[in-house]
């Protein structure tokens, strides 16, 4: 059963032009393993990949921001064609208004998921805020749309999908798979 959105959601999502995403808990499930010499490891998920490659085809660029820095997010990164990472910022506002006059756009126009307290700031400045669905409850009371499935779960193939549908993109990304 396909989902159906309410027009406010819908019209915040034709808007965007930039998806801007926390790392843990939101592209990742929020595990972070250390193996036996501290090095760590996430989990990704590759449904989550394939939506933000799908938004880059349609000329949405996606930036990660992360409070806390990993070897493992560049190579993911890279993979799914990310605009840019921002590591180890705090408050993840620090880089907002760097990432506006690089783009030339309005907070309107952009799109922040977040799940714990870490990513209030930027999630009160959004102009479209999203909670995916194992938010902390502050992030989902400011958030426009929360999420059905979890960070790291496919939440961000559901806000990619939702954002290219809004904006009467999901076609074009079926015919490149010949659909």
């Amino acid at each position: 059963m396909p989902l159906t959105f309410e027009e406010s959601v819908l019209s915040k999502a034709r808007k965007i032009k930039l998806l801007l995403l926390d790392v843990d808990g939101v592209l990742t499930d929020g595990r972070i393993i250390y193996d036996s010499r501290g090095r760590d490891s996430k989990f990704f998920d590759v449904h989550d990949g394939m939506g933000v490659y799908a938004l880059s085809k349609c000329g949405i660029k996606t930036i990660l921001i992360t409070a806390k820095g990993s070897r493992s997010i560049r190579p993911r990164a890279r993979d799914m064609h990310v605009e840019s990472v921002f590591e180890n910022i705090s408050p993840k506002t620090k880089v907002l208004d760097k990432i506006l006059q690089k783009y030339n756009i309005g907070l309107d126009e952009i799109c922040f998921a977040g799940d714990d307290l870490v990513d209030l700031c930027l999630m009160k400045k959004a102009g479209f805020p999203i909670a995916v669905f194992n938010a902390c409850p502050e992030i989902k009371q400011v958030a426009s749309y929360i999420t059905l499935r979890e960070g790291g779960r496919g939440a961000v193939r559901e806000i990619a999908e939702l954002i290219l549908k809004a904006q009467g993109k999901w076609q074009d990304i079926l015919r490149i798979y010949d659909i």
